[in-house]
This record gives structure tokens, C-alpha cells and sequence, in this order.
């Protein structure tokens, strides 16, 4: 019997390795159809889905219901698994440089089970040819099995968008891939039962892997253009959103927006590519320079509230700012790679009391993974106010409000243009 058919009839499992924001979807959606294992290595987070409790706060516990799953951190829970998906974190490490121990150690782990016609896809986001060139020497090595002849290998780069509740996985096209015709065919075969969308199949692994980098690598192209150019018009004092809403006009102008660009995805896919075009001898150019416009946007701004505080003769070490969020978006609780952390850092440094507050973030997450202290309320008496992302906690707020948080004259920066033509007795900027 085919693996397909063995799935599908619940006679084999699928395992997903890696429960994060991308694994636990998977996971979930797969199981309303066939019989799932879900592996991952944090306990407390195994624990937490088991009573229908998403770690990540994405999911509601109503998607847990009707689903045959089981979740577990030990290996042996996964032995009797057929199709294997990989789906585990991506980072970069501090001289960014593309970081991949979760994925190679997801790799360990498959190969210790690993049998004969198994098969493996990697969803983790990677650079051209790191499936085969790094994944697969691992599995073979733990395994002594031989890739191909042995068991199939193919990639499937994942589209999940954190915080969209309308381009979820069985709405977003699926590319696929695999190490030939037969393993593309079944793992067409596998994601086509739930995703109704449709399924690309990709010309080849390394086409596929190269299709996922692209997407993110455009998408922060084109918000460093719009970065830059809020820094040019802004020595012009002209609003950048005053330009983007004239341009918008027209039929074929690509509107983007300035902004932090953080997150798991976007602010660190771009590495990757660079890091593959360096050990091919060609160094990027463009796309470094639209990752370094990105990633000094939280120093601009800062700088921008630290020169309005001392036009103003205020002593910095006397001056209270309040930072309005720090997930790497609107309306996650996702702290991973948060540009808002850099703002907040760079404000410290010129010795100003910052406060934090976000209603979507972890207190206890953002103390260990950044040493930042959250405040539990918003108080009064702001000299400064910086809104990075547009929660709808925020999206309605008055002018008021300010009014009555701020001290006179105070500087708001609106990071995303939420409060434009509507904050008048303040000292208001945005991009």
C-alpha cells in the first residue's frame, strides 16, 4: 500500500516536529483529517496543548476539537510515523548569521526513527540547497539510510501570516517539492487533502526553498524604499503617508508603508539569502542595503524623540517615555526578533525612563528574553509616547488621551501614521 493510501486510511501517521506558530496549525489541520503526532522538545508547551492551551496564543482551544492528534517531547511517540514535516524556528544569531542548530537537531531526531520509505519535508524557512546539502547528510548519518533510494526527502515552505485570521494555511496556495517524481507526487497528495487553495508543485527542491526567501526578501525591499524615503521627505517636512496616498492613485503603484520590520520572518530571511550568495562568491548588494535601512529605523526614531526632548530644554535623565507595544507586530503576542526592543534600547541609552506596554505581550517573555520590565498600567506624565504597532487596542484611541498622559508639549511618535490629522495640541510625528 502506497504511503498516501496507508495516511489516509489511518493505518500510518503524519509527525510534525516543531509546535510553534507554523507546527501547531500544521499539526491541527492534518489531524482533523488523519492521525497526527506532534513533537516538540519543550514539556511545558507538550503540556499545554494537550489541554488545548496554544503556547503562542494564536489558536483557540475550539481548534483542538475533533482533531487525532497526540502530543508529546519523547522520540519514541514518534516511531510508527510514515511523513515526517519539519517545522521548527529559523533565527539568525547576533552577527546575522543564519543559526541552524533547532533545524539540524530536528534533523537528529527524525534520523534516530527514520525507516525505510519514510519520508521527510522540511517547512523551516532555509537557504537554496540547505535541505539536501545540510538536512540530508544528517538524517542519512543517524539513520544509515541512503536518501532517495531509501527514504524521500522534499520541501514545503510555510506561508503562515501570525495575526491573519483570513490567509490561513488551507486558504494560501501551497508550493511543493521533492527529491523526484514520486515523492512530489505524494506529497502533493498529502497537503492537497487539506488545503483547499491548490498546490504548486516547484521545478525542484532548491526552487522551492529560493521561492520562500524571495517573498520576504521583496517585501523588505520594498518597506526599506519607503523607509528611506520617510527620512528624505521628513528633512523636507512633507508626511510621507500625505505622498503615498497622491502616488496611490495610480493604477500600478505598489503601496507599502514605512515601519519597524521585525518578526521571525521578514527582518531575517534576507540573511539567509545573502549568507548562501556569500559562499557562492557574490555579496549582495542591494538587498544588504535594504536590511541595513531596516535595521537602524528604531535608532532614527529614537533619535527623532531624544532631538525633540532636548529643543524642548528638557533634561533627559529627567524624562519619562512611554513605548506603546513591542511584539514585532499588530495584534500577536510574538516578541521574537522585535524591532520596538531596539527603539526601547536605544532610548535607554541616552539615560531617558522608559516604561513598556503592550496588551498582546508576555511580561514574563519579554523579561527573559530581553531583560525588559513591562509596566502594568499606563500612567501619566509621558514626555515622550512612541505607538510602534497599530493593536486594536490602539487604533481608537482619542486625543485626549494623550492629552491626559502627556506633559505639555510632548512629542508622540506614531510609528504607523494611526493618529495623522488628529493629534493637534501635541508635538506629533510619524514616518
Amino acid at each position: 500500500m502506497k504511503t498516501f493510501d496507508l495516511i489516509k486510511e489511518k493505518k500510518a501517521r503524519i509527525c510534525v516536529i516543531g509546535l510553534g506558530y507554523v507546527g501547531l496549525p500544521i499539526a491541527l489541520e492534518f489531524a482533523r483529517k488523519f492521525s497526527v503526532v506532534g513533537f516538540d522538545i519543550n514539556a511545558k508547551r507538550v503540556e499545554m496543548m494537550r489541554n488545548h492551551i496554544d503556547p503562542s496564543c494564536e489558536l483557540d482551544s475550539s481548534e483542538f476539537k475533533g482533531c487525532d492528534i497526540e502530543f508529546t517531547h519523547h522520540v519514541r511517540d514518534i516511531e510508527d510515523a510514515v511523513f515526517f514535516i519539519i517545522a521548527v524556528p529559523t533565527p539568525i544569531d547576533a552577527h546575522k548569521v543564519p543559526n541552524l542548530r533547532p533545524l539540524i537537531a530536528a534533523c537528529e531526531t527524525v534520523g534516530q526513527v527514520l525507516k525505510k520509505g519514510d519520508y521527510v519535508v522540511i517547512e523551516s524557512t532555509v537557504y537554496p540547497g540547505c535541505t539536501e546539502e545540510d538536512c540530508v547528510p544528517v538524517m542519512e548519518k543517524i539513520s544509515g539510510l541512503t536518501a532517495v533510494r531509501d527514504f524521500k526527502v522534499g520541501y514545503s515552505p510555510e506561508r503562515i501570516n501570525p495575526g491573519d485570521k483570513e490567509h490561513t494555511l488551507t486558504r494560501i496556495t501551497k508550493v511543493v517539492s521533492g527529491c523526484d517524481e514520486e515523492s512530489l507526487e505524494t506529497i502533493a497528495q498529502v497537503y492537497g487533502h487539506i488545503v483547499t487553495a491548490g498546490i504548486f508543485k516547484a521545478a525542484s527542491i532548491k526552487v522551492a526553498e529560493a521561492a520562500k526567501v524571495i517573498e520576504n526578501t521583496q517585501r523588505d525591499l520594498n518597506i526599506a524604499l519607503m523607509n528611506e524615503l520617510s527620512i528624505i521627505f521628513s528633512k523636507m517636512n512633507i508626511n510621507t503617508y500625505d505622498v503615498l496616498d497622491a502616488a496611490s492613485t495610480k493604477w500600478n503603484f505598489l503601496r507599502f508603508s514605512p515601519g519597524l520590520v521585525g518578526g521571525h520572518c521578514i527582518g531575517v530571511d534576507p540573511y539567509y539569502l545573502t549568507h548562501k550568495s556569500d559562499a557562492i562568491g557574490y555579496h549582495s548588494k542591494v538587498i544588504l542595503a535594504g536590511r541595513t535601512i531596516n535595521d537602524n529605523m528604531a535608532a532614527h526614531i529614537a533619535r527623532e524623540i531624544i532631538q525633540s526632548l532636548i529643543r524642548q530644554d528638557k533634561s533627559l535623565k529627567q524624562c519619562k517615555v512611554l513605548v506603546m507595544g513591542v511584539t514585532f507586530k499588530e495584534n500577536v503576542s510574538d516578541i521574537r526578533n522585535s524591532k520596538a526592543v531596539d527603539l526601547i534600547n536605544e532610548l535607554k541609552s541616552f539615560l531617558v525612563d522608559v516604561h513598556i506596554v503592550d496588551p498582546h505581550a508576555s511580561a514574563e517573555d519579554v523579561y527573559e528574553e530581553y531583560g525588559l520590565e513591562m509596566s502594568k498600567e499606563i500612567g501619566t506624565g509621558y514626555d515622550a509616547v512612541a505607538i510602534t504597532v497599530c493593536h486594536d487596542e490602539y487604533a481608537n484611541l482619542s486625543p485626549d488621551f494623550f492629552n491626559r498622559i502627556c506633559t505639555p508639549n510632548a512629542t508622540v511618535f506614531d510609528v504607523k501614521g494611526i493618529y495623522r490629522n488628529k493629534i493637534k495640541d501635541l508635538d506629533y510625528k510619524t514616518l
